[in-house]
């Protein structure tokens, strides 16, 4: 008998009877869809076999395709406030937590414990020992990141919130690892908070030409579980879904994160002219689908690059200031 997992805003569902999953497909599209054969979640508008009753398979399907080997995430609630400088606000129920980078809490309900962690927490909500954790923060020492994060616990009784802010302008992008098949690879400082049970890792790049000049070097974070994770990105975000075979030519700071279907890879820029002098550096990422990818419009090293060009001990001091007095200006000014 098949077995149906439906998934709705990062909440899983299942396992359901063919008949029990067209009844809430009828009830509720939105969402996604995965069964026994499947290679990754589909959207139930395009499963055509939940819309109509079926004769029942006589396979046998063991669940969900495991993400990552952790085990099942905490399921929240969130909305995210702001526009140029957002930040995200985590509900969470008696007993759930979210992890989150150090220092990126905004605020948080009285009732909400907050304890340093070793590594993501996903090792603590699996039980393991100390070496385990060990192990998940010397994966975080290797992106650059802190060997320690922090868990957000609500100890007492009804809702509670805690709040995560971004560290620079920009938007805060929601992905439920569910519903894109349990794993997301990610830039290195783009990983903002995640529910308990989502492992932050490493993932490698394994083409040499790729790890020198791919804008993130050979180690990326990867994302694995089944709970909402939260990424940050710099100006506005763009999120595009590429067919199998379909390339996207994109500025290596610009990749934010991309499902692990996607390949990723680099290429040279043009001839060596435009390669000096066109400004857009001396490579670009490749991108082939399948798979989504989501992409940042203005990169914290470019928005750095330009705080430093105006920065007065390299000479560019008082750009912005409309002085035409330049540094004497500055100095009347008490600058």
């Amino acid at each position: 008998m098949t077995q149906w997992y439906l998934s709705y805003n990062g909440q899983q569902d299942g396992p359901l009877s063919q008949e029990e999953a067209v009844g809430r497909a009828r009830a509720n599209a939105d969402g996604h869809a995965w069964r026994d054969g499947f290679s990754e979640w589909q959207p139930i508008s395009q499963v055509p076999e939940l819309h109509q009753v079926t004769p029942s398979s006589p396979s046998i399907t063991p669940g969900p395709p495991p993400v990552g080997g952790s085990t099942r995430s905490d399921v929240i609630d969130y909305r995210i406030v702001g526009h140029e400088m957002q930040f995200v606000e985590v509900e969470l129920d008696p007993g759930e937590s979210a992890v989150a980078e150090a220092g990126a809490m905004m605020y948080k309900d009285a009732s909400v414990n907050m304890e340093t962690i070793f590594g993501d927490g996903s090792s603590t909500s699996a039980g393991k020992g100390f070496m385990s954790k060990l192990m998940g923060a010397g994966k975080r020492l290797l992106t650059g990141e802190s060997l320690f994060m922090t868990i957000f616990t609500h100890t007492g009784k009804g809702k509670a919130h805690v709040a995560f802010g971004a560290p620079f302008p920009g938007n805060i992008i929601p992905v439920s690892l569910a519903e894109i098949g349990g794993t997301i690879i990610c830039q290195k400082d783009s990983f903002l908070c995640a529910a308990r049970g989502v492992a932050v890792g490493i993932h490698l790049q394994r083409k040499i030409m790729t790890g020198l000049f791919g804008g993130e070097g050979f180690i990326m974070q990867r994302l694995d579980g089944d709970g909402m994770a939260f990424l940050h990105a710099g100006g506005t975000v763009v999120e595009r879904k590429l067919a199998p075979g379909e390339i996207l030519h994109v500025d290596t700071g610009c990749v934010v994160g991309f499902e692990p279907t996607v390949d990723f890879d680099i290429q040279q820029a043009g001839g060596v002219k435009t390669m000096l002098f066109g400004g857009e550096g001396f490579f670009f990422a490749i991108l082939q689908g399948p798979g989504k990818v989501w992409l940042q419009s203005l990169p914290f090293s470019r928005l750095a690059g330009r705080m430093l060009q105006a920065a007065p001990q390299t000479g560019g001091g008082g750009k912005g200031e409309g002085s035409i007095l330049g540094g004497i200006g500055d100095f009347l000014d008490g600058d």
